[in-house]
């Protein structure tokens, strides 16, 4: 079909050719009639290209121009693109009146914002929990979620966690912003309610605090009482004082739980204080030479210190997490073994403190959950498995507080690595009263 078009082509041209070469065989004139076919053919042509341009501009794409020679076929080709395009285009138009349907489904409130952080399009729940409404299109997002959070969340652009606000429309409702990027410098934001969420876990939290408390005071009763017999000066069967012993063992592991369910209680539900400079090269001295006393038979713990800086944060919180990195180490360490805290500054200007053992190594299976409550690692090759679970945990949200989180890295027969870096506005240099630079946020 191609070379037809052309070959009709090829005959116009060749009549003009004739009919001009007949002109001037009977008029012995050859400029005149050269200049006649040349004009025809450009005419022929620019007629075409305005019945083109006609068609283009207002003519439907679903009537073909009759044409001509090669004009047909250009024609042609024309109306097989835009009647592709027209397809595509009814296609796209279903793809997105499937996407808006699907998303004004959604119980999250979704909003499409644009490369100015304007709103382009919103769904239902965006009216019901952001309070957006319909004459708000255009707008900078930022001129009606005017919570500091977001603000400040918007403008550093890391979108990789989701930022807590309260709904503009009422406080009673908790929301879940999310941005995510998407396509040339558009960003979808997807707030969800988690007000239940929020209910259910203060519920929870206030439940294992309030039964902890309750808890405490019988258990310093029992154990104060099962110490006392356990010394009683008296005489007493071996069988009997094996079972004081034995009570007074599960008194303590006991207490100790309590213990660490008030902590996390108190860390997820207390709001961090004033934090102040805290010497963790002192602090790190204090806990390994406690450490050493733990056991006779503790395995070799070496304390590197390659720095005097310390931290802005809480004393009591960071002795916690530290305390609990370092005794675990230990515990699970054989005496032929060794432990070492390094404390010290990494090539990206973080301040770090690593500490590894030579322990029996955790399954990479165990790693991610080795921070939820009373999850524990069976293993024959450790040496003391009385703790309560919680420690992981606690250290978990005292690193989180402080901006900072636990990194495990572990090899099953050669040790385990835990790590926790800090960036560099938490570090208190030493000997100076204030972090430097000022710690933000």
């Amino acid at each position: 079909m191609f070379a037809g078009f052309w070959r009709a082509e090829l005959t116009f041209i060749l009549f003009i050719l004739l009919a001009g070469g007949l002109v001037a065989k009977l008029t012995g004139n050859v400029i005149l009639p050269a200049f006649l076919a040349l004009a025809v053919y450009l005419l022929r042509h620019l007629f075409h290209i305005n019945r083109l341009l006609n068609w283009l501009r207002f003519g439907k794409a679903s009537r073909l121009p009759v044409g001509d020679g090669v004009w047909e076929d250009i024609y042609y080709l024309i109306f097989r693109i835009r009647r592709r395009n027209r397809r595509r285009k009814k296609l796209l138009l279903k793809m997105l009146e499937r996407f808006r349907t699907s998303t004004a489904a959604l119980p999250d409130a979704t909003v499409v914002l644009g490369s100015r952080d304007q709103i382009e399009w919103f769904n239902e729940a965006a009216e019901r929990l952001l309070g957006i409404r319909r004459g708000d299109i255009g707008q900078n997002i930022g001129n009606l979620l005017r919570s500091p959070r977001f603000t400040r969340h918007l403008r550093q652009g890391d979108y990789l966690n989701a930022v807590s606000i309260v709904s503009p429309v009422t406080d009673r409702v908790q929301l879940d912003v999310r941005i995510v990027p998407y396509g040339d410098d558009l960003r979808l934001l997807v707030a969800q309610d988690v007000t239940q969420l929020r209910f259910m876990e203060r519920v929870r939290s206030d439940f294992i605090a309030n039964v902890s408390h309750e808890l405490r005071t019988p258990l310093t009763v029992l154990k104060g009482y099962v110490e006392t017999l356990n010394d009683a000066g008296e005489p007493m069967p071996d069988k009997y004082r094996q079972m004081f012993s034995r009570m007074e063992e599960q008194t303590s592991r006991m207490q100790n739980l309590v213990d660490g369910l008030l902590s996390l209680t108190r860390l997820e539900s207390v709001s961090p204080g004033v934090h102040a400079p805290v010497n963790v090269p002192a602090m790190l001295d204090a806990i390994c030479h406690d450490a050493r006393l733990l056991d006779e038979r503790s395995p070799e713990l070496i304390l590197a210190l390659d720095t005097p800086d310390g931290l802005v944060g809480s004393d009591p919180e960071l002795h916690s997490a530290f305390s609990n990195l370092i005794v675990n180490a230990v515990k699970y360490t054989p005496p032929e073994g060794q432990v070492t805290v390094h404390w010290f500054h990494d090539p990206d200007g973080k301040i770090r403190l690593d500490v590894r053992d030579s322990g029996p190594g955790i399954a990479a299976e165990h790693l991610p959950r080795l921070t939820e409550r009373f999850y524990r690692v069976n293993s024959e090759k450790g040496r003391r498995h009385t703790g309560s679970g919680l420690g992981l945990a606690i250290v978990k949200h005292v690193l989180s507080r402080h901006g900072s989180e636990l990194e495990i890295s572990s090899t099953p027969g050669q040790g385990s690595c835990f790590s926790c870096a800090f960036n560099d506005n938490r570090i208190s240099r030493a000997g100076t009263d204030s972090p430097h630079p000022p710690v933000g946020g």
